[in-house]
């Protein structure tokens, strides 16, 4: 079969593979969609995050859909022929994390796309069946593989706890960003703020229902925010991992508000108004990758309650994926999908 191996720093070589050997828990998937993601896109260009680094050679890709070909002896209810999204980690399951149900917090997850655990860019994956989701009727590969994405957001809803008739403010328009708007929007957020430093994202954050986008390389997000909503929004996501905007989110909601955290600053220490934070009895949450939200995902998506599709700019094929990644590179790039098969 052929892979996409990742060989060093912005160097790509597609190799060929024995396809993977199949457990008795496992299902074979016949690769399809495979979207580019942002920690990718860090692999691709530094070989290395922290203190893990890429030192022989890495398959990348974590959004995954496909064709499921072959299945284990052990696996029950999925089939040859369905067609499925691939839950990208494999928690322990036996950790405190995994037994409370917050499998996304195992410290000993296997993770696709990191170091020791190859990806989807290829055309055969071998993954356990737990961490399988059939795709219903109607919806594409592509939408089965931005399931992936979709999670994300719909965790940080979740930790920001976002409902009917709340004000949410969202810091980074681009595919976290993005389905946090969609997520924010089908849990009843009646305004909703998008902030980031491109004009041609904030446009089509608009044109997914944002009510109000803040350039905050041209315009002072404090200020255009207070005349929109003077009181500070109830939750704010953070989801660029920018400093300056991590510096600033707590000062957009409102007391008693809530600020998630998701984008991860190179600076692992980022300032904040500890008296404001106190005085105002602001929540400080952080949101980690997701847990139990495939099932959601896809049924939001099956619903029409949220549109991923409209996230993606190009698809490429695996063939030319080093051409993908250096256009996924590009800031009015939101997402990037490889067609596998």
């Amino acid at each position: 079969m052929d892979v996409a191996e990742l060989i060093g720093p912005g160097k790509f070589e597609v190799r060929n593979r024995d396809r993977p050997d199949l457990d008795a828990n496992q299902v074979l998937v016949a690769v399809s969609r495979v979207g580019i993601c942002g920690s990718d896109l860090h692999w691709y260009k530094h070989g290395q995050m922290g203190d893990r680094v890429v030192e022989d050679s890495l398959i990348l890709g974590h959004e995954s859909a496909g064709e499921i070909v072959d299945i284990g002896t052990n696996v029950l209810g999925l089939s040859v022929g369905d067609r499925v999204a691939i839950e990208p980690g494999i928690p322990c399951g036996t950790c405190q994390a995994c037994r409370d149900g917050d499998y996304n917090l195992c410290p000993d997850v296997d993770f696709m796309s990191t170091p020791g655990t190859d990806g989807a860019l290829a055309e055969y994956v071998a993954w356990p069946a737990e961490f399988i989701h059939p795709l219903p009727e109607g919806m594409t590969m592509t939408e089965g593989a931005l399931c992936e994405p979709l999670s994300v957001g719909l965790q940080a809803i979740r930790r920001g706890e976002v409902g009917v008739g709340d004000t949410v403010l969202i810091m980074g328009a681009g595919p976290i960003g993005r389905t946090a708007l969609e997520c924010a929007t089908a849990a009843g957020a009646t305004k909703i703020v998008v902030v980031d430093i491109v004009d041609e994202k904030l446009d089509q954050a608009v044109d997914q229902g944002a009510d109000l986008a803040i350039n905050s390389r041209t315009q002072d997000v404090i200020e255009v925010l207070e005349a929109a909503i003077p009181t500070g929004v109830d939750v704010a996501i953070e989801a660029t991992g920018a400093p300056p905007a991590i510096e600033i989110v707590p000062d957009t909601v409102g007391r008693g508000g809530t600020v998630v955290l998701v984008g991860l600053a190179a600076d692992q220490a980022v300032p904040f108004d500890t008296y404001r934070l106190v005085r105002n009895q602001i929540n400080i949450r952080g949101s980690y990758r997701f847990a139990n939200t495939y099932s959601t995902a896809i049924e939001l998506i099956a619903d029409g309650a949220v549109d991923v599709e409209s996230i993606v700019d190009f698809h490429t094929p695996l063939s030319e994926v080093s051409n993908a990644f250096e256009r996924a590179t590009e800031s009015d790039i939101v997402k990037g999908v490889i067609d596998v098969a």
